[in-house]
């Protein structure tokens, strides 16, 4: 499982002209699930994700998480982050885990977030979305 990770001032999703998550400032968080992951995986992140310190204290300095700046969490499920990019000039994508399962995966991510923090919108799964945001820094993370 890959997140990546960025400190947005905004960050929205529309789906069909219609928006389906947005929030004010926080994190918009890119959700790549891959062959492999499990429910485990998706608690350990979930975790990490919700106490990474990216967010700056009075003096400057990335030491708060985002339910301490009661920030928003807007969670997008984003399967090429899985690709195979070594090789060649065309991503695979055979280390991306099969729709069903990462659907069912990121649902029990979403889940998981939700259930330590109130403050979560999603994307909408497999859907052609639009994401906008701005970022904040800009300030950007890959977790694993």
């Amino acid at each position: 499982m890959k997140l990546l990770v960025q400190r947005a001032l905004n960050a929205s999703v529309v789906v069909d002209n219609e928006t389906v998550g947005a929030i004010s400032h926080g994190q918009l968080v890119l959700v790549g699930i891959e062959k492999g992951d499990t429910e485990a995986d998706m608690q350990r992140l979930a975790d990490k994700l919700l106490k990474y310190r990216m967010f700056g204290d009075k003096d400057g300095k990335m030491n708060l998480n985002v339910q301490q700046v009661n920030g928003g969490v807007l969670l997008v499920s984003q399967f090429t982050l899985a690709a195979d990019t070594k090789k060649g000039l065309r991503p695979g994508f055979s280390t991306a885990a099969i729709p069903e399962e990462a659907e069912r995966l990121f649902n029990d991510f979403v889940s998981k977030v939700r259930a330590q923090y109130d403050q979560v919108e999603t994307g909408r799964f497999a859907a052609d979305m639009k994401v906008s945001f701005t970022n904040d820094g800009p300030v950007t993370f890959m977790l694993e």
